[in-house]
């Protein structure tokens, strides 16, 4: 180190492990970045999931997201975002109710089919009444 550097600064660099509170501060700007990422991340689907706004304003927020960034994200999250949330409640009991019609759709059987099934492989011999009676409880159940 010269001498100019150590009568200036009057601080020795230890390297990037060589101070705790450097290292704090660097997860703390890690975890700011990782946040931002996030929000730019929901913001951006946000844009596409809103069929009420038209292809220029999602064009003019992607651009200004763009140049400036953070503004814009703390902007839109202001004006936006209740309705971000409605949008994003819809999605999900959308979702949702996809998930339940195909769960109905696999299954197809009601319980009154699943003892019925059950009934006619007790009566060709195929399962015992104990299991019968299992299938039975569980159908109910």
């Amino acid at each position: 180190m010269r001498f100019i550097d150590a009568v200036t600064t009057g601080y020795e660099y230890q390297g990037f492990w060589g101070s705790f509170w450097d290292l704090i501060w660097w997860f703390l700007w890690a975890f700011v970045f990782v946040a931002y990422l996030f929000a730019l991340f929901a913001i951006i689907s946000d844009l596409f999931r809103d069929h009420k706004l038209s292809g220029w304003w999602k064009a003019v927020w992607i651009f200004f997201l763009i140049f400036a960034p953070f503004i814009t994200a703390l902007i839109y999250l202001i004006a936006r975002g209740n309705g971000m949330a409605q949008r994003g409640q819809a999605q999900a009991a959308e979702i949702q109710k996809a998930q339940n019609a195909y769960i109905q759709s696999v299954a197809g059987t009601s319980p009154s089919d699943e003892i019925a099934k059950a009934k006619a492989l007790l009566d060709a011999g195929t399962i015992t009444q104990a299991e019968y009676d299992g299938i039975k409880a569980k159908a109910l159940s």
